[in-house]
């Protein structure tokens, strides 16, 4: 069926420390593109906050961090949070992630099975009374792709893709699966040098046609580390970040000179990793 859309989750995954109204407009932008090309369908968007051992200078505890993007997304009826990334105790490639969730789309079942393992064998009882309800067998004439696996896309900002360039912070397999199976969505500040960056790059070039750049007109420039030092000064982040985010931090009194000093001097885990390896 030509007219069928391919089905899109974006991931986005970083600090997200906090979250902020930039963070959540990329989503919108990047649904906006997709839909406007008529060829695909975004079915959910996806917030994964990086874990504690990614060893960030000033990167607060996961929970909170989770947390907050909750609060953001409730009002949103596509976009959601998954903390599983930032559950694990060690740090993880943004492809492992990648992969993760992928997985997890293809085979839900599999994945959700450690949280259903309890009362699995009631149901197995019940299906040896009725047989055929899960194999109908009329599939044979339907094409195998009917249910075809949402493509999961990676969603970053520019500065993300120009981090490719940053020895040692990616591999170079990675950055090589991620374009070439699952794909880029770019959210760049009109006139961005993103088009240069591909263009002088082998790799992202050969996979030009996966990587999505979505040209944002009206420019945000709200980063977490400019509201971070706002907070620290005592200054207003009010419609910059939800309303609820900004109660939170409030409340639980997040970001102060002190917590901008966590990991100080301490070496980014990708950096640790790779440079080791």
């Amino acid at each position: 069926d030509p007219d069928r859309k391919t089905e899109v989750v974006l991931l986005a995954c970083g600090s997200f420390n906090p979250i902020t109204n930039m963070h959540l407009r990329l989503f919108e932008l990047a649904k906006d593109y997709f839909h406007e090309t008529g060829k695909y369908k975004v079915i959910k968007g996806i917030i994964s906050p990086v874990g504690d051992a990614y060893k960030k200078k000033g990167l607060i505890s996961a929970n909170h961090r989770v947390t907050m993007a909750k609060l953001a997304t409730k009002n949103s009826d596509w976009v959601e949070v998954d903390d599983w990334e930032s559950c694990q105790s060690e740090w993880l490639e943004t492809l492992k992630v990648l992969r993760y969730h992928h997985q997890k789309l293809s085979s839900p079942d599999v994945t959700n099975s450690l949280q259903d393992a309890a009362p699995l064998p009631k149901l197995g009882r019940k299906r040896k009374q009725e047989p055929n309800r899960h194999n109908p067998i009329k599939k044979k004439n339907q094409s195998p792709d009917v249910k075809s696996v949402p493509q999961v896309k990676l969603l970053c900002g520019s500065d993300m893709l120009e981090s490719f360039g940053i020895p040692n912070l990616w591999k170079l397999e990675d950055i090589t699966e991620i374009v070439e199976k699952h794909g880029l969505v770019c959210i760049s500040r009109a006139g961005n040098n993103v088009q240069k960056f591909i263009y002088e790059s082998d790799i992202l070039w050969r996979h030009k046609n996966n990587i999505h750049l979505v040209e944002e007109w009206i420019t945000n420039d709200i980063s977490s580390t400019k509201i971070r030092r706002a907070l620290r000064r005592g200054q207003s982040i009010r419609y910059l970040v939800p309303d609820v985010v900004q109660a939170y931090i409030e409340k639980n009194n997040l970001y102060s000179p002190e917590s901008e000093d966590r990991n100080a001097g301490l070496v980014l885990a990708p950096l640790q990793k790779h440079a080791s390896d």
